[in-house]
């Protein structure tokens, strides 16, 4: 009927819910993987360069500002989009972002259906955890004192964030996956980089933190003497 919204039979499990006025993805896998792919490249290649001409700064450290400012502008710009965008799945008119999420939907269809803890966790991220990775890349540039421990609480946040996605998944069933290809790919495979990074960032902090308090506390000591 004219003026009636069109309604497409959905590719996300399980197959009864409900997305009135869905309108299935336009861009391609390899297009929607591929922008992501090379966008992320241009950001991390950009700061390399940047760092490289900021002074004495390790290779290390500039390997983590290239990793904050990965990390920063995918929770700004598509977590944030996801969070305040409830009826993306709506979208008709290609925009990437929405075609983003309407992809990585079929790992997860948590994300379509608009899943309470889903919203809040990506809420957190985009909000807190996004610039303050966009921070971290400032503190490490500038060597600020507060760095270490900016860093810490960022991988913390990370951490405790992936767990709870995991976690609560597990608890609800798993099975939020299309096939076990997307299941694999999205659901498991694009959230691997905040499993293994953050735990090696955080072990990394602590350990810096740790000698700095104990460098502190021997000076105090031999100061009193």
């Amino acid at each position: 009927m004219e003026g009636s919204q069109v309604s497409h039979s959905h590719p996300y499990e399980p197959k009864d819910l409900q997305l009135p006025g869905y309108v299935p993805v336009v861009l391609s896998q390899s297009t929607i993987v591929g922008v992501y792919g090379v966008a992320s490249l241009l950001v991390v290649s950009f700061i390399w360069i940047l760092s490289g001409r900021l002074g004495k700064i390790r290779k290390i450290d500039r390997v983590l500002m290239c990793w904050w400012a990965f990390t920063g502008l995918t929770h700004i710009i598509l977590e944030g989009y996801f969070v305040f965008s409830p009826e993306f799945y709506k979208d008709k008119t290609a925009n990437y972002i929405a075609e983003v999420w309407k992809e990585y939907s079929k790992g997860d269809s948590r994300y379509v259906a608009r899943d309470a803890t889903i919203v809040t966790v990506e809420g957190i991220t985009s909000v807190l955890e996004g610039p303050a990775s966009l921070l971290a890349v400032y503190a490490i540039a500038s060597g600020k004192p507060y760095s270490y421990i900016l860093q810490f609480a960022i991988s913390l946040g990370q951490l405790y964030g992936t767990a709870v996605y995991y976690i609560t998944a597990t608890l609800e069933g798993d099975k939020f996956a299309s096939s076990t290809f997307y299941y694999y790919a999205y659901y498991i495979g694009a959230n691997f980089s905040w499993i293994v990074i953050p735990s090696l960032i955080s072990i990394r902090c602590w350990r810096k933190i740790c000698a700095a308090v104990q460098t502190q506390g021997q000076t105090k000591k031999t100061k009193v003497r």
